[in-house]
């Protein structure tokens, strides 16, 4: 049986614990949330403030050349190129999860209609995050392509003679299962196909690399794992053996050769600067460089290859607790149990209540949250992140017991736990 005492022992034994005092937690609240929004790092507010006071109000346009602003994006890309199996500047940090995709996809389907012009497929799970799949079918309508959603595994026969690329998520946003991304890439090629992947949830969280699946292009997140804020800017990297070969498709004057030219003509800039599009959102990049800051304090107490393994027993401890002391609440795993599989969030499946029991949860200072099922077999879902940075295992053994005096008392029954949010 595990106890309060042995999820404090590990606590106590546990190498990356120091870490969490670089986040402001709020008193009485155990958050379990992160693959949503990341927590805010302490000197976040501090560093935005001095942008805000010092940078733009005292220095004012300055402070693009004697504060670095203009090439922020080329500094961060390079401090998350590290976590995700990148080179040094082969990442750039910019514009929003969804945008970089546009971008990455429609340089995709360039390459495979030169390339391939007989194929017209992109290839996608069924259960990919929607604003993926909005994209890609966007994208497909402009072009003549058509976008197949297979379940994950039909994925490897899905990849004929007739398909162009293969765009997945890493890690699925509702159930935490990951796939093999060097497995699934090789495939790809094999067929003929490029991939695209998409790391919102993985990257921060479970060990990437990129360049050693030989992946063509990535996107990311910067507010989920990487606590850099509410809509902190995302990341783009492309193979290098790429990134010279097409403009993407967005090219706006930061992707330009040489920007304070001013030429009416377009060049685009040299390898993945010129992934680049608009002016960037220097309050933003600022507050996402104190997240990634972090990582760097990880670095030397194991890195990503500790953070991973931290993810994996806080999430095995979670599942097993469940499974102990809530039994008989039909809530069932949606996540898979293989650690090889395993992103770094638990998704618990149930019949009724799924989305009440999230927000008594959250009432009681417990903050996870639910995604609905779609009506194709996938049931509601209670999701709960593990971000290794923060949480603790006596923060799981909390979460556990809040979890069960919820089911047992029906507190969840209580009419203003089902009434919706605009955000769930």
């Amino acid at each position: 049986m595990i106890t309060l005492d042995g999820c404090r022992a590990l606590d106590a034994g546990d190498t990356l614990r120091p870490l969490r005092d670089h986040f402001a937690l709020p008193e009485g609240v155990i958050y379990l949330d992160g693959n949503s929004l990341g927590v805010s790092p302490k000197t976040t507010a501090a560093r935005v403030a001095d942008v805000i006071t010092r940078e733009w109000g005292k220095d004012l346009i300055r402070s693009w050349n004697d504060a670095g602003w203009f090439h922020l994006p080329q500094r961060l890309g390079n401090k998350i190129a590290p976590l995700i199996g990148a080179g040094p500047d082969e990442v750039v940090a910019t514009d929003s999860t969804s945008v970089n995709l546009y971008k990455v996809l429609s340089a995709a389907l360039t390459m495979a209609a030169e390339d391939a012009p007989g194929r017209k497929i992109i290839i996608s799970e069924r259960s990919n995050f929607p604003t993926d799949l909005y994209i890609a079918d966007s994208l497909c309508r402009e072009r003549g392509y058509q976008l197949k959603l297979v379940e994950p595994n039909e994925i490897v026969a899905s990849l004929n003679s007739d398909a162009a690329v293969l765009m997945l998520t890493h890690v699925n946003y509702r159930l935490g299962a990951m796939h093999d991304m060097a497995a699934l890439t090789r495939a790809a090629h094999e067929a003929g196909c490029l991939a695209v992947w998409d790391l919102a949830h993985s990257a921060g969280a479970v060990p990437v690399d990129l360049k050693g699946a030989d992946a063509d292009f990535a996107v990311g997140c910067g507010y989920k794992y990487f606590n850099g804020g509410p809509g902190a800017p995302a990341f783009v990297w492309v193979h290098p053996k790429h990134a010279q070969r097409f403009r993407q498709p967005l090219s706006g004057w930061w992707g330009h050769a040489a920007p304070f030219e001013f030429t009416p003509d377009y060049r685009p800039a040299a390898g993945i600067t010129r992934y680049l599009c608009g002016t960037q959102p220097i309050m933003s990049l600022a507050a996402l460089e104190c997240g990634l800051d972090v990582f760097g304090a990880a670095q030397s107490l194991g890195g990503m290859s500790a953070l991973r393994s931290k993810s994996l027993a806080l999430t095995d401890l979670f599942i097993a607790l469940v499974e102990e002391r809530c039994t008989g609440h039909d809530l069932g795993l949606a996540t898979p149990r293989e650690h090889a599989q395993r992103g770094s969030q638990v998704s618990l499946s149930r019949t009724e209540g799924a989305y009440a029991i999230v927000q008594a949860l959250i009432a009681r200072g417990v903050i996870g949250d639910f995604r609905a099922g779609d009506g194709a077999g996938h049931p509601d879902i209670l999701r709960f992140g593990f971000t290794p940075l923060y949480v603790g295992f006596e923060d799981v053994w909390h979460a556990v017991e809040q979890l069960k005096q919820v089911l047992e008392t029906a507190e969840w029954k209580r009419p203003e736990f089902s009434q919706k949010h605009a955000v769930t």
